[in-house]
């Protein structure tokens, strides 16, 4: 059997923004910390997913005391 090549950052970075981005299209606004909880991956890969979705302007990030709420815009 062929063994598959391993993930590269790049891309797990890209499928986790992806998941992120189906749990707020399927649940709406969410704190980073839930969506860290929410998908089984590091805190550190989910901020890079985070900021891969903002800077496609796929996102809205606000400041709301010690959260940050996010939600698609």
């Amino acid at each position: 059997m062929k063994e598959s090549a391993p993930q590269s950052c790049v891309e797990s970075i890209g499928q986790t923004a992806g998941e992120i981005w189906h749990l707020l299209s399927n649940n709406g606004t969410s704190t980073v910390a839930k969506l860290v909880k929410e998908v089984d991956q590091s805190r550190d890969l989910v901020m890079q997913a985070i900021g891969w979705l903002a800077r496609e302007e796929k996102i809205q990030i606000v400041e709301k005391g010690r959260s940050r709420i996010v939600s698609l815009l």
